[in-house]
């Protein structure tokens, strides 16, 4: 268990036990006003607990306890004429005030202390106001009655402050517990989002090429055996890739860990994807125009999955017989990537056309993640395009 200072575990345990410390408090003043008052008479009795008992629930109820204990001290005025018993007003009006002034509403506050202030000036009038007391000395006492009043009520008015700012700084602190929360819900979303997609890109090629390759290979075994093994070693080649891409995502998932990014494809790597799959009977060519430049890891990622993504959906929806242009256009604000296939090949009578579905989707997301953008749709007399570009730095 964490360890307090005394301060504050007093300041805990008395927030916790607001209505039993005022009883105990006010109840020695109860004791001591009945017994001031049993001697005179009843009606002075009932005053003594007026002033008395509602200091028992003066921080839970500031507002009645003010005004019963100011009705008490006005009944005291018109009923006492005794200047020696001013004993419990003197101690229960500043009391209930301060209370009223740190704890109650600020319209409730304020006429508190005008009504104190009143109180006061009445009582010095009436009690201290004999003929052997000067002009002087009685002003001089009334003004001090009224700035032990105000003194008293300013008092109050600090605690209020600081009860103000002590119930705002615990409001931020939950709003900011809360703002954490939720920015840590957020980030595992972007995460179990992003690993969703990379699991797609990996799982959708990988798959679509061994697919591709198997097929090949069982229709050419029997006329070409040579193309068939070649068909099995891209088959186990594109296996090994998919399998490390697999355990570098996967990865992040472990925290005894360190994340693994020996195998994070960046734009280098899109000659060899094309040549993978060249070899594999795709008709496929890349031109590179303008010199390269250096990426974030993350827009380089982008950029070879955006290729990735766009030759299998080739392999999915066109066939093996399409012919494929990818065009690397490196400019002045970033990276151009097209990718253009000129029709739908040998697949086009098996699949039906789509609109694009959540690769492309994908592809968007991953565009825009790094302040790029990216367009994707039919050409005009067959085939299909994707245009990407792809920013250096990170446009806010």
């Amino acid at each position: 268990m964490p360890r307090f200072p005394l301060s504050e575990r007093w300041y805990r345990w008395s927030a916790e036990h607001v209505a039993g410390i005022d009883r105990a408090i006010a109840a020695p003043l109860v004791l001591l006003g009945v017994a001031a008052s049993v001697g005179v008479g009843w009606v002075d009795v009932v005053i003594a607990l007026g002033l008395t008992v509602p200091l028992a629930w003066r921080r839970i109820r500031p507002v009645a306890a003010a005004a019963v204990v100011a009705l008490s001290s006005v009944a005291y005025l018109i009923v006492t004429t005794d200047q020696t018993n001013l004993l419990m007003p003197g101690i229960c009006v500043p009391i209930a005030l301060y209370a009223l002034a740190a704890y109650g509403p600020r319209w409730a506050s304020g006429w508190g202390l005008a009504a104190a202030i009143v109180g006061v000036t009445v009582a010095g009038v009436r009690y201290f106001g004999g003929e052997q007391s000067t002009w002087q000395a009685h002003a001089f006492l009334i003004a001090f009655l009224i700035v032990y009043i105000v003194a008293v009520w300013a008092f109050g008015d600090l605690r209020r402050v600081r009860n103000q700012e002590f119930e705002g700084l615990t409001e931020r602190a939950r709003l900011l517990e809360l703002e954490r929360a939720q920015e840590a819900e957020l980030a595992a979303l972007g995460e179990r989002t992003r690993i969703a997609r990379e699991m797609h890109d990996i799982v959708a090629h990988s798959l679509t090429v061994v697919i591709a390759q198997a097929d090949g290979g069982r229709y050419g075994a029997k006329a070409d055996p040579q193309a068939a093994i070649a068909a099995l070693e891209t088959i186990a080649e594109t296996g090994r890739q998919a399998l490390a891409d697999m355990r570098a995502l996967l990865s992040v998932l472990r925290e005894d860990t360190p994340r693994e990014t020996r195998s994070t494809p960046q734009v280098s790597d899109i000659e060899q994807l094309v040549e993978d799959l060249r070899a594999g009977g795709l008709l496929v060519d890349l031109h590179v125009e303008g010199e390269a430049r250096d990426l974030s890891p993350g827009a380089g990622l982008t950029a070879y999955r955006i290729v990735q993504e766009s030759l299998t959906n080739v392999l999915k929806h066109a066939g093996p017989a399409a012919r494929v242009v990818v065009t690397e256009r490196w400019t002045e604000r970033g990276l151009l990537l097209s990718i253009v296939d000129d029709g739908r090949g040998a697949a086009g009578a098996l699949v039906p056309a789509t609109g694009g579905g959540q690769g492309v989707l994908g592809m968007r997301e991953r565009a825009e993640l790094h302040g790029g953008t990216l367009h994707a749709g039919p050409v005009v007399g067959g085939g299909y395009r994707v245009r990407a570009e792809l920013p250096y730095e990170r446009r806010m």
